[in-house]
């Protein structure tokens, strides 16, 4: 008998079993990967916000990034600069390697090449070694991306808007790392193409919507363009579906609930999810831990996410002549959007001395776990 069954080891799930696994809970880990270094499916651009309010390790993020270069349609360049360091690109690979073997060490039990087959009262169904397996559990958190098995065998709301975004990975020249983002329509629908570099690798990308673009042939056009910025040898390539209509309203029953990307805890805007994976992780690993999961609900945040949302929905409309023509008056907006700490918003009391600790300190007088 597991107290949770997490499904999906991506940022979400790895962090929400770490933090159960700390306060006693009897976790149950699984993901249909053999390995968790690939397929990887994000770039892994961290903001100030994220390491400094958690224990990211170090060693496994890249140079710090200060300089962003904005470009118009027409190449116009647009330069902002930090007065701190604001970006960092995780080597993600070995940050989940890492993480899993956290995990592992406090006591969860790992399950790799398993498939999710069915949710049911008080057990799940696995695919395992070409057979199925039965292990019962009392809760099941999905951490098992965009399109969510878990929310849809709860009965949870799922992602409906979504960007595909494709990008490689390249041998850089060291240099000044940097952020350069191209707004373009052509290449990127309703999103951006992106070099972000840290002087020793450079991922190049486009995402946008899928309806209105080919990326493979987008990615290729967009590399020819940014050629002078970075060429190299391509040594990975990733790719994948990113949710942009924020975070869902119900994402909880009593059986169970949904965190990261399943849960839509994206910027509707940026679309960047790893800080909002890691701090929902937080509130769903209290929820369980409550033995109540009615507070945990993304009805907190949909009015946080209305402006993002309206902006989204501006990125998703507007034409090249427009975005060029705006293009001369938006560094102060670039600012906000690219060195505020308003990522995502807070989800819990701790304080920074709590989250950065070895052993999250015990929240609850009763621990609904116990014998």
């Amino acid at each position: 008998m597991y107290d949770v069954a997490v499904v999906g080891a991506g940022l979400a799930g790895l962090y929400t079993a770490k933090l159960l696994t700390q306060r006693g809970v009897r976790v149950l880990l699984l993901d249909r990967k053999e390995s968790l270094s690939a397929p990887i499916h994000t770039t892994g651009i961290f903001v100030r916000k994220t390491w400094e309010d958690f224990p990211l390790p170090a060693e496994q993020l890249g140079r710090p990034i200060r300089d962003v270069f904005l470009y118009s349609p027409a190449l116009r360049r647009l330069k902002l600069t930090a007065d701190r360091d604001e970006f960092r690109i995780g080597r993600m690979g070995w940050l989940y390697a890492s993480m899993l073997e956290a995990c592992c060490r406090a006591g969860v039990r790992w399950l790799p090449s398993t498939t999710l087959v069915a949710c049911e009262k008080e057990r799940i169904l696995v695919a395992r070694r070409n057979r199925t397996e039965t292990f019962a559990v009392r809760f099941v958190i999905g951490a098992d991306g965009a399109r969510s098995l878990v929310a849809r065998q709860l009965g949870l709301d799922r992602n409906s808007e979504f960007l595909v975004g494709l990008e490689e990975i390249i041998a850089a020249p060291s240099g000044t790392p940097a952020l350069h983002c191209f707004l373009d329509p052509r290449l990127a629908p309703g999103y951006i193409a992106w070099v972000a570099s840290d002087g020793e690798h450079a991922h190049v990308g486009v995402a946008g919507y899928r309806a209105r673009f080919d990326p493979s042939q987008a990615l290729a056009e967009f590399r020819r363009r940014v050629a002078h910025i970075a060429d190299g040898r391509v040594i990975e390539r990733r790719g994948g579906l990113i949710p942009v209509n924020g975070v869902l309203r119900r994402i909880a029953c009593d059986r169970g609930l949904v965190v990261g990307d399943a849960a839509g805890a994206v910027s509707p805007l940026t679309a960047g999810g790893l800080d909002g994976a890691i701090r929902l992780s937080e509130l769903a690993a209290e929820a369980i831990i409550s033995g109540d999961l009615r507070g945990y609900n993304g009805a907190r945040f949909q009015t946080r996410f209305l402006a993002r949302r309206w902006m989204r929905w501006a990125m998703r409309v507007a034409p090249a002549p427009l975005i060029e023509a705006a293009f001369a008056i938006v560094r102060p907006l670039a600012k906000h959007v690219f060195f505020s700490r308003g990522s995502f918003p807070e989800t819990t009391s701790q304080t920074r001395a709590d989250r950065t600790s070895p052993q999250l300190r015990p929240r609850f007088s009763r621990h609904p776990f116990a014998p």
